[in-house]
């Protein structure tokens, strides 16, 4: 990631935490007063729009969710629901797989 990039995701973080909303002169105005220098004025309006109408603070919560369900929420709650309790026994599965291998006898230093 290049200091360009860098310092507008420090601005709009900054933004975010604040409660401001996050547009490209508002970015620009953070970066300069941070006196970096070689930002060009692309980056603050590449990220204004795509943080336009997003919750900056929901999505950094929901990074490990999966599969995009902070930018759409499921239309309803029963098949949320069963996705999550299929996931549940994946997990399980997986879980038990892994157990198994325990009663091999191996040891970490055997």
């Amino acid at each position: 990631m290049s200091n360009a990039e860098l310092a507008t995701s420090y601005a709009a973080l900054i933004l975010a935490d604040d409660g401001v909303e996050i547009t490209a002169d508002k970015l620009s105005t953070l970066i300069k007063a941070a006196n970096v220098l070689d930002v060009e004025p692309i980056w603050a309006s590449l990220f204004a729009k795509a943080l336009e109408g997003k919750d900056v603070k929901d999505l950094l919560s929901n990074v490990g969710s999966g599969g995009g369900a902070a930018s759409a929420p499921a239309a309803g709650g029963a098949p949320a629901a069963a996705g999550a309790s299929e996931d549940a026994k994946v997990e399980e599965k997986v879980e038990e797989k892994e157990e198994s291998d325990d009663d091999m006898g191996f040891g970490l230093f055997d």
